[in-house]
C-alpha cells in the first residue's frame, strides 16, 4: 500500500488552489523529526493542540463575560471551536488547506489568560516588557507544552497563531483566513451573548448594520463569510469589500460603546484585574511553590518575571479565584 501521507499530498496539489499552502511544502520544523505515514504535517499540528492541557483549560476560561449566570455564554473553548468553524468554511470554498487554517485556529488562543482580556491587560501592567497573549500562545506551542519540549510545530502554523490579530500579518492565506475568522466569530457570538444576557437586543443594533449585515446571528455569519469568499476567490489575498469593512468597523464601534464598555456586564472586571496582579506579585516574590515544572524553566535560564507570567496566564478563572482566596481569607481554626 502506498504511503497515505503521500497520497494525501498529492491529492492536495491535485484539488487544491494555486494560491494554497501545500503541506508537502512547508518550511518545516525548528527541530527535525521522522514524517507521519498517515497525517500530513498541519494535520499532525492540529492534532497535537487538541491534545494539550492548554487547548483544555480554555474551557473555563472567559471569552468576553466574566463568570456569567447560565451554561449558554462562550468561553474561551466554544470562541475558538466557533473560528475553527468559519474559518474551515472560507477555506473549503476557496481550496485552501483546511488542515492548516483549522491549526491555526485552534491553537490561536492558547496563551490567553484567565478571565480574558482584563486579565491580559492585569499582566501587561506588571511585566515590564508587557504581555500580549498571541506571543503567549507561541510561546505555550514553542516551549511551555509537554514539559518544556513544546508541539515543534511547522513554520506556517506558528506564524498564524502569532499574526492572529488585527495588526498581524499572515504569510499564509490560510493565516489571513483565520484572521478575519477570529473577527467574524466575536463580533457575532458577542452579540449573541450580549442579548441573551439583556444587555442589547436585536433592534437596538442600528438600522443601517442590520439591514445590510442581517437581523439574526445566522444572517450576519452567513453575508460576513459569504463576502469574503466572493471577495478573495481565485485571488493572492484574503479580504473583504470595502462596504463589509466598513460595516465590521462600525459593528465594532457599536459593541464598544454599548457591550464592551457596559457596566452592568463589564462592571466586575477590575476586580478580575486586581486578583491577577496580586497573584503575579505573589509568585514573584515566592517563587518557590511555584511547581516543578516552572522551576525548572528557571533553572534553563528563563527570567523570573517570565515564568511567573506563564504561569499565571496559564491558569483557569476557577484555578485563579481558589488560589487568590487560598492565599488571602483566612483559614478557620480551633477544637471543636
Amino acid at each position: 500500500m502506498d504511503n497515505i501521507r503521500v497520497m494525501l499530498e498529492r491529492r492536495e496539489h491535485e484539488m487544491l488552489s494555486p494560491f494554497a499552502t501545500f503541506s508537502d511544502c512547508s518550511k518545516g520544523r525548528m527541530r527535525e523529526e521522522p514524517q507521519c505515514d498517515i497525517r500530513p504535517v498541519f494535520q499532525r499540528d492540529r492534532d497535537r493542540i487538541i491534545h494539550t492541557k492548554a487547548f483544555r483549560r480554555l474551557k473555563d476560561k472567559t471569552q468576553v463575560f466574566l463568570t456569567p449566570n447560565g451554561d449558554h455564554y462562550r468561553t474561551r473553548m466554544t470562541h475558538t471551536l466557533e473560528v475553527s468553524q468559519i474559518a474551515r468554511s472560507i477555506t473549503k470554498a476557496l481550496r485552501l488547506n483546511d488542515d492548516l487554517a483549522e491549526a491555526i485556529a485552534l491553537g490561536h488562543d492558547l496563551g490567553h489568560t484567565p478571565f480574558g482580556h482584563a486579565g491580559e491587560r492585569a499582566l501587561a501592567r506588571v511585566c515590564e516588557g508587557g504581555f500580549r497573549h498571541n506571543e503567549q500562545s507561541v510561546r505555550v506551542v514553542n516551549l511551555l507544552e509537554k514539559d518544556g519540549k513544546g508541539l515543534n510545530l511547522t513554520y506556517e502554523v506558528i506564524d498564524g497563531i502569532l499574526n492572529h490579530q488585527t495588526s498581524g500579518n499572515p504569510s499564509t492565506l490560510e493565516g489571513q483566513i483565520v484572521r478575519i475568522s477570529d473577527k467574524i466569530a466575536y463580533y457575532n457570538h458577542d452579540i449573541d451573548d450580549a442579548i441573551r444576557g439583556q444587555i442589547i437586543r436585536e433592534e437596538d443594533i442600528p438600522d443601517e448594520l442590520t439591514d445590510y449585515l442581517g437581523h439574526s446571528l445566522k444572517d450576519r455569519l452567513n453575508t460576513m463569510i459569504h463576502d469574503v469568499i466572493s471577495e478573495s476567490f481565485d485571488r493572492p489575498e484574503i479580504k473583504v469589500s470595502a462596504e463589509m469593512e466598513r460595516a465590521m468597523k462600525d459593528l465594532r464601534q457599536y459593541m464598544f460603546e454599548h457591550v464592551y464598555t457596559n457596566p452592568v456586564a463589564k462592571g466586575e472586571e477590575y476586580k478580575a484585574e486586581a486578583m491577577v496582579e496580586y497573584l503575579f506579585h505573589y509568585y514573584y516574590a515566592n517563587p518557590d511553590i511555584l511547581t516543578g515544572e516552572y522551576r525548572e524553566l528557571m533553572e534553563r535560564g528563563e527570567s523570573l518575571e517570565r515564568v511567573v507570567a506563564d504561569y499565571v496566564a496559564g491558569m483557569t478563572d476557577k484555578f485563579a479565584v481558589t488560589k487568590y482566596m487560598d492565599l488571602t481569607v483566612p483559614k478557620a481554626w480551633g477544637v471543636y
